[in-house]
């Protein structure tokens, strides 16, 4: 199977996340999403396969998310496009579907 995953190698849940990709025997595309982030647009079509608003694929926590408590999801899309940090991670994308997979087990659910 193949699997894509937006990845943080220095988030402790994407390491498990992608750990737990390969001990599957996934073919894993790796996408570290704050060296290459993607485009507004490929991140809007992402969050809507998975179902998602920006909002629940927003790291609140991030300093830089602060500012948009009360911002509408084109707000959220336009940060998290502007501010890679806000996407929450890791999010992996199989065939079978799309997760935001905190806890790392989450991965299952595509798997």
């Amino acid at each position: 199977m193949h699997a894509t995953i937006y990845h943080n190698p220095r988030c402790s849940k994407s390491r498990a996340a992608l750990a737990l990709l390969t001990e599957a025997g996934d073919d894993v595309r790796i996408v570290e999403y704050l060296k290459t982030p993607p485009t507004r647009d490929d991140l809007a079509a992402l969050l809507d396969r998975a179902r998602l608003t920006p909002r629940e694929a927003l790291r609140a926590n991030e300093p830089e998310a602060k500012s948009l408590k009360d911002a509408t999801d084109a707000q959220i899309l336009d940060a998290m496009a502007q501010h890679p940090i806000l996407i929450e991670r890791p999010i992996v994308e199989t065939e079978k579907g799309i997760v935001i997979a905190r806890p790392p087990e989450r991965v299952h659910e595509v798997l």
